[in-house]
């Protein structure tokens, strides 16, 4: 199967990366910004370990890690990071949604956490099994980004069973961002490719771009889904696969 993905840094010459080619791009690590916690928000970290693993009475682990400035959790079985946000809820419980604002999370003043999914959207008391390794995203190489965005094209492809071509605009320092969007549209690709109620809606995707030039956010235009992230930002400057999913997904959601 023929994929095609590429890399353009602004005021540098473009390349584009096929199957045999490498792309050299510049690896730096972007920081998120700082957020001041709440009251409520800072007893609810002092009852949560930093970073750690948890299970929920249903079977689903995950990672939780509040060492930085903005929660991020990652479900086992899943590459997707999600980043966090937490709002006070009453008996001064914080409950952590995404940027979907689907409620993820539900967290006590003594540090018992309940997980709410798909498959358990009444919510699942979570206990720590052990500790984790922080969440943030490694800087990857030139040669490691070519690779990640070949190998998210291929998964994204197979699940339509056609090509979908990925095309990352951006300029040097953009890159892991970048990266963890391929990934998030890639998830999102599949997921819906294997949804009955979702499978047509996706079939309108024939390209994935990713661009850091304009307003963030998410549109589908004759096939292109077209995403802006904020790399100044860092992980919380890209949307989620659930976004993607609202975005292209549509009105089949509520069917």
């Amino acid at each position: 199967m023929k994929l095609l993905g590429s890399v353009r840094a602004k005021k540098s010459p473009r390349v584009t990366a096929m199957a045999v080619a490498a792309i050299a791009v510049i690896g730096v690590g972007v920081a998120a910004p700082v957020v001041v916690p709440t009251e409520s928000q800072a007893q609810s970290r002092r009852t949560v370990p930093p970073t750690a693993r948890y299970v929920s009475s249903s079977g689903q682990g995950f990672i939780l890690d509040t060492s930085g400035s903005r929660p991020l959790m990652r479900l086992e079985r899943s590459t997707e990071v999600w980043v966090l946000r937490p709002t006070p809820a009453p008996r001064g419980d914080i409950i952590y949604r995404n940027d979907n604002g689907d409620q993820v999370l539900r967290v006590t003043p003594d540090g018992a956490i309940t997980l709410y999914t798909t498959t358990a959207p009444q919510g699942s008391p979570a206990s720590r099994v052990g500790e984790a390794p922080g969440l943030a995203s490694a800087t990857m190489t030139g040669a490691q980004l070519v690779d990640y965005f070949m190998r998210q094209s291929y998964r994204a492809s197979q699940a339509m069973g056609r090509l979908i071509v990925i095309d990352v605009d951006i300029q040097p320092g953009s890159e892991q961002v970048a990266a963890d969007t391929v990934s998030a549209a890639s998830d999102a690709i599949v997921r819906m490719a294997r949804s009955s109620n979702l499978r047509a809606q996706v079939e309108r995707v024939r390209r994935v771009v990713v661009s850091d030039q304009g307003r963030p956010g998410v549109s589908l235009v004759q096939g292109t889904l077209r995403i802006v992230i904020d790399a100044d930002a860092g992980i919380a400057g890209r949307p989620s696969s659930a976004r993607i999913v609202r975005v292209v997904g549509g009105d089949a959601l509520n069917r």
